[in-house]
């Protein structure tokens, strides 16, 4: 049963690469460093434990703040 439809790719498969771990590493740590600054950015950027003067940063992460669960006010 023909359905009139002619391939022009070959019936190869084709296996990527491997990717070695010393390349995934600084990814990986970058990664981390970046969600680990993000939970403290909208987890605990306030008050006494506030490394930037001022309400900015609580007020930009402040909905945020909320809907993870993390108590503000």
């Amino acid at each position: 049963m023909s359905h009139g439809f002619s391939s022009s790719f070959p019936a190869s498969s084709t296996v990527p690469d491997a990717i070695p771990l010393r390349a995934l590493v600084p990814w990986a740590v970058f990664g981390l460093l970046l969600a680990a600054m993000m939970l403290y950015f909208v987890g605990a950027e306030q008050g006494a434990t506030s490394l930037i003067a001022g309400h900015a940063v609580h007020e930009f992460v402040h909905d945020g703040r909320h809907l993870l669960g993390f108590p503000c006010h």
